[in-house]
């Protein structure tokens, strides 16, 4: 029969010894006073003297569950500000299409795009699987899938479009050197990895042996993708041709690392100093950061006849032409035609 030892501060413990196992189960009423993060260890006294290691069997079914639903104070907020998130994101895509649009583009304005789009449905998943899980106490499997594949698209576009970025790819050559191809043939593998780790991160309990594992080998290999795509960046910088062009790299290096800094160490710090109720603000600040970080971007590399980046300097052999064609008496009212790089006829 169940032995009831006792009830302190509203928890209730029940306890029952059958063929020499013990079952027990509790209940545990916490009030607005005491909310807070709670542990449940688990101690086999047993094994407590040196030299004993006794095995035992240990079944656990924990249900938690706050007024509101089932996911914890620190969790309530995520589906709105996803949501919300997603929304923001889907309207910067839309207004960067419509300024596509307006003029002469390259391949990765609309890499660029894509990217915007694959956010914003990511999150719309994302807030989606956080709703049922609030209501469902699990997560729905059709849902958390499609969350996974767009988080997953998602990570490998931000890097793959980043990296092209900084190396100038589509702007002012067609071609990647071998070593930035070695970036990419490092970066993409590693991104392929870190997403698996993310999903199982987010598939397992917190408790066991295998989130421990993965969350040390996501942090590492998150680390090495951002370190990766910054030398593309510093490779630009150093073969920059003109000092608006060493100028804009400048610029998006220091970008790229303001980005890594606060959603990869500022966000963590904010996460385990903040009271368990604040813990969303680590998302929100993530996704803020993201948000400001594709628009900088974007009108940094925006589309425009005055954009200094898109603007290709004269090279030796266009500047020796102008001159024969100034100095022949022959050619007099004859001028020379040349195509931008954004698809517009200059004259000479």
């Amino acid at each position: 029969m169940f032995l009831q030892v006792g009830r302190i501060n509203g928890l209730t413990l029940d306890v029952q010894k059958i063929n020499g196992s013990y079952s027990f189960s509790f209940h545990m009423v916490i009030g607005q006073l005491d909310e807070g993060l709670y542990n449940l260890n688990f101690h086999y006294c047993e094994n407590i003297l040196p030299g004993t290691n006794r095995p035992y069997n240990l079944n656990v079914e924990v249900t938690e569950k706050n007024p509101g639903g089932y996911l914890s104070a620190a969790e309530i907020p995520l589906p709105r500000l996803y949501i919300f998130m997603a929304g923001v994101f889907f309207i910067i895509a839309m207004v960067w299409v419509y300024t596509l649009l307006k003029y002469s583009v390259f391949k990765i304005h609309w890499l660029m795009a894509a990217l915007a789009f694959t956010k914003s449905i990511s999150l719309v998943f994302h807030s989606i699987n956080y709703h049922f899980i609030n209501t469902e106490g699990h997560p729905i499997e059709g849902w958390a899938v499609m969350y996974y594949i767009t988080h997953l698209l998602k990570g490998a576009l931000l890097f793959i479009t980043l990296a092209l970025i900084g190396t100038g790819w589509a702007f002012v050559k067609y071609i990647l050197s071998d070593k930035e191809k070695k970036i990419f043939m490092i970066v993409i593998p590693l991104q392929v990895l870190a997403n698996v780790a993310y999903i199982i991160i987010e598939s397992t309990e917190e408790g066991s042996s295998e989130y421990a594992l993965w969350k040390e080998v996501l942090f590492l290999v998150d680390l090495i993708c951002c370190g990766a795509i910054l030398f593309p960046v510093i490779w630009s910088v150093y073969s920059a041709m003109n000092l608006e062009k060493l100028k804009l790299f400048r610029h998006y290096y220091v970008m790229i690392v303001c980005y890594i800094y606060f959603t990869r160490i500022i966000a963590i710090l904010l996460k385990v100093t903040v009271p368990f109720q604040w813990q969303w603000c680590y998302e929100f600040l993530v996704e803020v950061s993201t948000l400001i970080f594709f628009v900088l971007t974007g009108y940094k590399f925006r589309p425009a006849s005055n954009n200094p980046y898109l603007q290709l300097p004269l090279d030796e052999e266009d500047v020796e032409m102008d001159e024969v064609v100034t100095e022949s008496g022959m050619l007099e009212g004859i001028s020379k035609v040349k195509k931008t790089s954004n698809g517009r006829e200059r004259q000479k």
